[in-house]
């Protein structure tokens, strides 16, 4: 578990901390853990994604335990070295246009003592499609039976069936019957999201996300530190700066990303 909050950097003209990429106010690194998972777990990342803070496919490495994110570049092929681990008993490459989830043969898996992995890939639906092509030789192509209402509500999924990566590693989990390393996960994940909610100042949409979520029940000095007002400092300095020029500024209320805040990358 990573305690206290990782010190902050600034991403494009707004503090935010190192680890969790949310702003100060709203840091989630306390709650955070890498937990284990029957899996060995790889992304393969667009790069486009790699700097966004709301990108699940970033989420993963810090709360899965061994998982890995690979940096996909078209002008830059991998190597199926790179990707590939020896010493799981098969890849499969999560993707909709491949084949049913196979079965589980446990006997056979307590047998080898080898584990599955699985290869997530972490872009749009646009560009999910020439990152498949690159590495779709190395492994099994897999799809999953994924249906209901994506609980990624810091971006606009485009239609029904249409979920966020961390949700599709969630779906595996729940598909093959390993539903208390499910239960774990979803939580880190719920908790990324309701985070985000309140970074953008949509406290409205929050509110209602964690109504709906078991995130207040397993962090609850974390959800009450967060309704907590604290002053807005990044106000007070502007305040401070505009007082030496002879100018006015008066600043107080939620800290910097709390509820009327919208400065933040996607």
């Amino acid at each position: 578990m990573h305690e206290g909050m990782a010190r902050s950097v600034v991403l494009q003209g707004a503090h935010r901390c190192e680890r969790c990429e949310l702003p100060p106010r709203w840091c989630i690194c306390a709650a955070q853990r890498a937990e284990a998972c029957p899996l060995h777990v790889d992304v393969l990342q667009h790069a486009l994604e790699a700097h966004r803070p709301s990108s699940t496919g970033n989420l993963i490495p810090r709360v899965v335990e061994g998982a890995r994110v690979h940096l996909y570049r078209r002008e830059r092929p991998l190597a199926p070295s790179e990707i590939v681990r020896a010493e799981a008993s098969e890849l499969w490459i999560l993707h909709p246009h491949g084949e049913p989830l196979p079965g589980r043969d446990l006997a056979a898996e307590a047998a080898s003592g080898r584990k599955l992995q699985v290869l997530l890939l972490d872009a749009s639906w646009a560009q999910a499609g020439g990152m498949l092509a690159q590495v779709q030789s190395w492994g099994r192509r897999v799809r999953l039976p994924m249906a209901g209402k994506s609980r990624y509500a810091l971006r606009a999924q485009n239609g029904d069936g249409r979920f966020s990566t961390f949700e599709a590693l969630l779906f595996l989990l729940d598909a093959r019957g390993e539903a208390e390393a499910a239960r774990r996960l979803r939580l880190q994940f719920e908790l990324h999201v309701y985070a985000g909610l309140c970074s953008r100042g949509r406290k409205l949409e929050a509110e209602a996300y964690l109504a709906e979520s078991p995130v207040r029940e397993a962090f609850p000095e974390l959800i009450l530190e967060f309704a907590r007002k604290r002053p807005n400092f990044e106000a007070f300095e502007r305040a401070g700066t505009k007082s030496s020029n002879g100018g006015r500024s008066d600043a107080a209320g939620d800290g910097a990303g709390g509820p009327g805040s919208r400065r933040e990358q996607t």
